[in-house]
């Protein structure tokens, strides 16, 4: 097996309504487990596409608090994991932290696998956000133009390589609010995998807080994806569909802008439409 292998070939059967059927070759995502370890303890299993996992590995421990700069993060070595074939499968990856950060909680550690489903929810859950997050969103003064927001996910889908193959994969882009252009765009299987690879790169390029920036996902806005928004510092996070009631409530309680509906010539903003030129105050 390949390093980083993100897409596969198997034969399929394509069935029409006539019953015509043509056997060929399909291109499909490539989903495999990642166990990520910190340490040498395993924290917590993920179900993703291969590729960026440091990156991964990275956003998913801003996302838990656990990093807040490129300093905390020392090394990442994938562990010897044998596949049937005697080779390193690269599914274990073990992250060593700086002496300074504090190594994360023991109720942290997963033992269930993460979907795109996982996540933490309650009003609890919100408050916890946000006396937890090392940057505050609230007073970021970043303002843009509708125009611009409408064309951030043509932009985005411009950049995702694999779903043009696949068409199986969610993609997440970091735009700058300034000049609109993008800066970061990772494609995962899982939409919150690929919000992690974004915030992963980030901080290993020193860029936390994400001040002044536009985080455009593909599909629903989650409550989860509200979370590391807010985690990474980012004041904006972009949707193509529609948010949940509690994605809403923690963006709201952060100060975030959050817009679902961004398509066509139309967006609805839930949260903060201050931040948007042009639009009025509710």
């Amino acid at each position: 097996k390949r390093m980083g292998r993100i897409t596969t070939r198997r034969p399929v059967t394509r069935i029409r309504g006539d019953g015509h059927t043509v056997r060929r070759p399909d291109t499909l995502a490539v989903e495999e487990p990642l166990e990520i370890r910190v340490g040498g303890r395993s924290l917590v299993v993920t179900m993703r596409t291969p590729g960026h996992d440091v990156e991964l590995a990275a956003g998913f421990l801003v996302s838990e608090g656990v990093l807040t700069g490129a300093d905390d993060l020392l090394t990442a070595r994938y562990c010897a994991g044998a596949d049937a074939d005697g080779a390193n499968s690269y599914n274990v990856l073990d992250l060593a932290l700086a002496p300074h950060v504090a190594p994360p909680a023991p109720e942290l550690a997963r033992s269930f696998t993460t979907t795109s489903a996982c996540g933490v929810c309650g009003k609890d859950s919100i408050d916890a956000i946000g006396t937890r997050s090392s940057f505050g969103v609230a007073d970021d003064p970043l303002t843009v133009t509708a125009t611009m927001l409408l064309r951030l996910p043509d932009r985005l889908r411009d950049h995702q390589n694999v779903f043009d193959k696949t068409g199986g994969l969610h993609a997440a882009a970091l735009f700058d609010g300034a000049t609109g252009e993008p800066v970061v765009v990772r494609e995962d299987v899982g939409r919150h995998n690929a919000v992690d690879k974004v915030v992963g790169w980030a901080l290993t390029q020193g860029l936390l807080p994400l001040r002044g920036h536009i985080l455009q996902v593909s599909g629903r806005a989650s409550f989860e994806l509200v979370q590391k928004a807010v985690m990474a510092g980012i004041p904006m996070l972009s949707a193509v569909s529609a948010p949940s009631s509690l994605a809403a409530d923690l963006a709201d309680e952060s100060g975030l802008t959050l817009l679902g509906f961004v398509r066509g010539d139309s967006l609805v903003a839930y949260t903060r439409e201050d931040r948007i030129d042009g639009a009025a105050p509710v």
